[in-house]
Formats: structure tokens, sequence, C-alpha cells
């Protein structure tokens, strides 16, 4: 998905193409984030 912002922001120059890009990016990794903690807190519920 990021891949298509930036290649836009390559051939036009439009900041709101890298803008999206970068929202797209944290989003992701924010997600990743969440998604980690609940699979830790999961791990400690079954090891006990």
């Amino acid at each position: 998905m990021s891949e298509l912002p930036w290649k836009l922001f390559e051939k036009t120059g439009n900041l709101e193409a890298y803008l999206l890009m970068k929202q797209v990016e944290e989003l992701s990794e924010e997600k990743a984030d969440e998604d980690t903690e609940e699979l830790s807190s999961v791990s400690q519920v079954e090891t006990k």
C-alpha cells in the first residue's frame, strides 16, 4: 500500500501523497505494536 503514494510523490512531487504514505506507515507500526502487546498478554495467561 505505501508503495503507491511514494510512486505518486516521485512522479508528481505531491506532498499530500508523501504525507499519506507516512500516515499509513505510522498506523501500521501502531497496529503492529498493539498486536505484539496483545500476543504478549495472551502468552502470559497461557503459561500460568
